[in-house]
């Protein structure tokens, strides 16, 4: 059964709101979103929880020399390999 976004249940809605985040779409505006403030409230928790998570685990850039390491490693590795 086709529902129009907004006549969408809120089953039906969570079941796509990790593609719909995944999508990179701005999702406050779906037409959903603007009719039920249950959904509205899981959005907004949703968004809390994954601001907590991003600043639990600060992103740092990877040292200059990683990409040079891990070639090292693997070529030691490819090295002791063929010599056995």
């Amino acid at each position: 059964m086709t529902h129009k976004p907004g006549d969408m249940s809120c089953d039906d809605f969570q079941d796509q709101l990790a593609d719909l985040i995944a999508s990179g779409e701005e999702i406050s505006n779906h037409p959903h979103l603007k009719a039920c403030p249950r959904c509205r409230a899981l959005l907004a928790d949703l968004q809390t929880i994954a601001e907590a998570a991003r600043q639990l685990i600060p992103v740092e850039p990877p040292e200059d020399d990683l990409w040079d390491r891990i070639e090292s490693a693997i070529r030691k590795e490819e090295n002791s390999s063929t010599k056995s």
